[in-house]
C-alpha cells in the first residue's frame, strides 16, 4: 500500500507531529507498505496564484483580514508546491494540517484522504492575543472544520476533549475518530539520579497560551515559602523577554534558567525531577507524555488533553488554569515528599508506556489505512 504523509512543517521542525511522523515511517516497512513524507519548505512564499473556492462557505467574506489573506496565500503556495512536486499516485493520503488535507483532495480527488487535526490554530491565536473570539479570523478558521468534514474521507483528532471542541463546527461529530499521539520508547531513557535541590523543567514555545506567567508567579510563591528549587525553561518564542523581565520583577531570576530553543530536550530531561506546564489550552499536550517517559513527576492544568493524560494524585497533579497559588501548593506537595514524587513518576511512566507507545499508534493507523485498500 503506497502512503503519503502530508505535513505542513518539514519533518525537522522541532516538536509536534512533524517530528513524530518520521518515527512512524520506520514501522511501515516495504514491500507491504511504502510511505513517503511531504511538506512545504519555509522558503516557498508567494508562489501560488490560483483562485480558491471552498464547498461549504465563501472565504472571501473574511478576506479583508490580513491573517486570513496570509492563510489563503499559504494555501495557494502549498497547492503550487504540491502540483509541482507530486506527479505519482497514492493508495491513501494522510494529512496532518487543514491546508494539507484540502489541497491533497483538490490535487488527488479520487484518492482517499484521511485528515488528522492535532491542534486548534484559532484557539492559539485567541489565547496569544492575535485575534478576537468571534471575530472574522475566528469564524474563518473554525469554518474550515466543516469544509474538511465535507471533502476528506475520514477525520481524526488526538483527544476526546478536542473532539468535543470540534463538535459545534461539524455536521456529524460522532464520525470523528480519536488516535492519540504515540512516542518511540527508544528516544526516552529514564536515568536514576538525585538532585540536592529540586529541578523543575518546562518545555514549550514561549507564548501566552502556555501560561508561563502563572508558573513564574507560582515559583515566586515557593520562594516566599522558603522552598529551594531551580526552574529550567526550555524553548523560545515572542514573549521570552517579557518572561525574563517578569522573573526579575518577582525576584526569581537567579532561580530561573532560560535555555532558548534546544533540538533534543529529551536527551537531558531525565536529569530533572518535576515537569510543570500550566497551559491555558492543549489539544493533547505531547510534552507531558514525553516527560512521563523520562520518569518525571507531572504537574499540569485541568484542561484539554492534559486532563486526559493525568489522573490527579495518581500519575501527576492537576490544578485549574490561571491559579498560581493552587499551582504553588501542588508543586510544594510534590517537592516536599520524595516518596510521593517517585510514585507519581513511576505511575506516569507506566501509563505513558501503555497508552502512548508508538506501537499502539502504528497498529491503529494500519487498521485505518487498510479500510481504504482497494
Amino acid at each position: 500500500m503506497k502512503l503519503l504523509q502530508a505535513l505542513f512543517f518539514p519533518p525537522e521542525q522541532p516538536g509536534g507531529v512533524s517530528s513524530m511522523i518520521p518515527y512512524l515511517q520506520d514501522r511501515f516497512e516495504p514491500p507491504e507498505w511504502e510511505m513517503e513524507l511531504f511538506s512545504l519548505p519555509k522558503r516557498i512564499r508567494g508562489k501560488g496564484t490560483e483562485e480558491i473556492r471552498f464547498h461549504t462557505f465563501d472565504w472571501q467574506k473574511y478576506g479583508q483580514s490580513p491573517i486570513v489573506q496570509k492563510y489563503m496565500q499559504t494555501y495557494r503556495d502549498y497547492l503550487w508546491w504540491t502540483k509541482l512536486r507530486l506527479q505519482q499516485s497514492y493508495d491513501l493520503i494522510h494529512a496532518h494540517h487543514p491546508i494539507a488535507g484540502l489541497v491533497m483532495k483538490e490535487v488527488f480527488p479520487d484518492t482517499p484522504v484521511v485528515q488528522s487535526i492535532h491542534s486548534s490554530y484559532e484557539r492559539e491565536l485567541i489565547l496569544n492575543g492575535k485575534i478576537k473570539e468571534g471575530g472574522l479570523e475566528h469564524r474563518f478558521l473554525s469554518s474550515l472544520y466543516r469544509e474538511l468534514e465535507h471533502r476528506t474521507d475520514r477525520m481524526f483528532t488526538v483527544s476526546e476533549s478536542f473532539r468535543e471542541y470540534l463538535a459545534p463546527h461539524v455536521d456529524d461529530p460522532e464520525r470523528i475518530g480519536v488516535i492519540r499521539n504515540g512516542f518511540d520508547d527508544a528516544r526516552f531513557k529514564p536515568i536514576p539520579h538525585h538532585n540536592e535541590v529540586i529541578q523543575l523543567v518546562t518545555v514549550c514555545r514561549l507564548v501566552p497560551a502556555k501560561g508561563l506567567d502563572v508558573l513564574l508567579r507560582a515559583c515566586a510563591e515557593l520562594k516566599r515559602r522558603g522552598l529551594s528549587y531551580v526552574l529550567h525553561i526550555i524553548g523560545d518564542g515572542p514573549i521570552r523577554q517579557d518572561l525574563e523581565q517578569l522573573a526579575v520583577e518577582l525576584g526569581i531570576y537567579d532561580e530561573t534558567i532560560f535555555y532558548g530553543y534546544t533540538l533534543h530536550p529529551e536527551e537531558f530531561m531525565p536529569f530533572f525531577d518535576i515537569f510543570v506546564l500550566p497551559s491555558r489550552a492543549e489539544a493533547f499536550g505531547s510534552v507531558f507524555a514525553e516527560a512521563a517517559l523520562c520518569n518525571l513527576a507531572l504537574v499540569g492544568t485541568n484542561i484539554g488533553g492534559i486532563a486526559e493524560q493525568i489522573e490527579d494524585g495518581v500519575n501527576g497533579r492537576l490544578v485549574d488554569p490561571e491559579d498560581d497559588l493552587a499551582l504553588a501548593n501542588a508543586l510544594q506537595e510534590v517537592i516536599n515528599d520524595e516518596d510521593y514524587r517517585a510514585r507519581l513518576a513511576e505511575t506516569g511512566l507506566e501509563k505513558a508506556k501503555r497508552y502512548y507507545s508508538l506501537d499502539r499508534v502504528v497498529h491503529e493507523l494500519k487498521n485505518t489505512y487498510l479500510q481504504f485498500k482497494r
